[in-house]
């Protein structure tokens, strides 16, 4: 057993998204718990958002599935069958290769607190964000506009 020094473990701030696309996830924070462990088959992280923050883009995956349990707070699940508020003790999941866009938005008074497990693929997953003009296509990690086009590098 190796218990995860959660004190020491990285948390990171914002997304890998273009701008604009980034806008509404500056603010999210992930605890990379999987990472911390040494995981390699699925990733682990304890997502906070604090109101008015987003989970993601809205999104599917190829070949990878997505789990979300919500540990404290509200969210709303934004998929193609519209708006779910999920609450502490609710969950959702989400299975590769299901075209159903979704993600968690804040939009109570209060930081939601969630707790998400998903697949690491990355050799033969893609991702589409069927709102927005970014992709990911199959074997990369690479954002690029829906004709393939890359985006400039990310200043940080």
């Amino acid at each position: 057993m190796k218990k995860i020094d959660t004190a020491a473990t990285q948390m990171v701030v914002g997304s890998g998204y273009p701008s604009p696309h980034d806008e509404p996830c500056r603010e999210r924070k992930r605890l990379r718990l999987g990472d911390a462990a040494g995981l390699t088959q699925f990733g682990v992280n304890l997502l906070r958002l604090p109101p008015g923050v987003w989970s993601s883009q809205r999104h599917w995956h190829t070949a990878e599935d997505e789990f979300v349990y919500v540990l404290e707070g509200e969210v709303v699940l934004v998929s193609d069958a519209g708006e779910e508020v999920l609450r502490a003790g609710d969950c959702a999941g989400f299975k590769a290769g299901e075209r159903d866009g979704h993600q968690l938005q804040n939009r109570a008074d209060a930081e939601a607190v969630l707790l998400e497990i998903g697949t690491r693929n990355p050799g033969s997953d893609a991702v589409d964000y069927p709102d927005i003009d970014l992709a990911i296509p199959a074997g990369t990690r690479k954002f690029v506009h829906k004709d393939g086009t890359p985006y400039p590098p990310r200043q940080r």
